[in-house]
């Protein structure tokens, strides 16, 4: 995976911002839509893109298009930044494979302190008993 040729993959979209600023927001579109199609992603292969399916799925629409929207700042230049450096943490993240979780047994020392337990508990149950006539 390239990641210029994946940045090329992006679409952005430029919406007015909501929130205080007054003149400033209601003329500029500083906010920042940035949408990746990931089925049709020439750059991501079959294993990585099924990978992101799994692991982005909460974050997917329908169409299999991730959104990310950013207006933390006034300038435009900044928020797209800011979006492309979230999806980048976002894709590396999801490419990322979890270990495989390897069986191990219970130690010798362990089973012991088990069964010892185990009896203690046991004695002290047979106690609780009626004396027999």
């Amino acid at each position: 995976m390239i990641i210029e040729n994946l940045l090329k993959e992006l679409g952005f979209k430029f919406i007015r911002s909501s929130g205080s600023g007054g003149q400033h927001v209601n003329k500029v579109s500083s906010k920042v839509e940035l949408t990746f199609n990931l089925q049709n992603s020439n750059e991501l292969n079959d294993e990585e893109k099924q990978l992101l399916f799994k692991n982005l799925s909460s974050k997917l629409t329908k169409e299999n298009v991730l959104i990310l929207t950013c207006d933390e700042s006034r300038s435009q230049h900044k928020n797209k930044e800011i979006a492309i450096s979230r999806f980048l943490n976002i894709i590396v993240e999801g490419l990322k494979v979890p270990k495989k979780r390897k069986k191990s047994k219970p130690t010798k020392s362990s089973i012991e302190k088990r069964l010892e337990k185990k009896k203690k508990i046991a004695y002290k149950k047979v106690f609780r008993k009626k004396p027999e006539i």
